[in-house]
């Protein structure tokens, strides 16, 4: 069973404060990107942590999330195990993390934009860098149709291993 947490509306309030400051100037897959990083990384640093207050976001903006080893990717789908881990060609080249975290925000359907109090994001697993460097390579597309314009590294989150190892393994 993959670990969840709830999504609180202190963490959603906070969130949106820290958008504006966060928000990288990329080809986005959806509007609520950015949100939907900052939640992800609340709620693993909740996880990992026990509280995800202390967890700065600005003092890891262009910079490896967590302890300096640990990338959070997060997607906002309706949970399915044929949901994978994706990571950008070009952003696996640019940093070099040793983990790579797949952080699910459990949406009730595909359509759903933005996140409400009480939604689940679920801790779906982890890969290493050295597997994410072997995966293929593929075009999701955007969520507003279409082609993304950029490639991802992709696993497939039933293939990902257990968040509990993960932890044993950097703290």
């Amino acid at each position: 069973m993959r670990p969840s947490l709830e999504i609180s509306q202190e963490m959603i309030d906070n969130a949106l404060k820290m958008v504006p400051s966060l928000t990288v100037n990329r080809t986005k897959a959806s509007r609520y990107d950015t949100l939907y990083g900052v939640l992800g990384e609340y709620c693993f640093a909740q996880w990992l942590f026990g509280d995800w207050r202390p967890h700065s976001l600005l003092d890891t903006k262009g910079k490896i999330d967590f302890l300096g080893r640990v990338e959070v990717k997060t997607s906002a789908f309706p949970f399915s195990e044929r949901l994978n881990l994706l990571v950008r060609e070009d952003y696996a080249t640019k940093r070099k993390p040793e983990f790579y975290v797949q952080t699910i925000i459990d949406i009730p359907n595909s359509r759903q934009e933005g996140v409400k109090e009480g939604m689940k994001c679920i801790l779906a697993g982890y890969a290493t860098a050295n597997e994410i460097e072997d995966a293929p390579l593929k075009d999701f597309g955007s969520k507003f149709g279409g082609a993304g314009g950029y490639r991802c590294r992709y696993l497939s989150i039933s293939t990902l291993k257990s968040v509990e190892e993960l932890r044993s393994v950097i703290t």
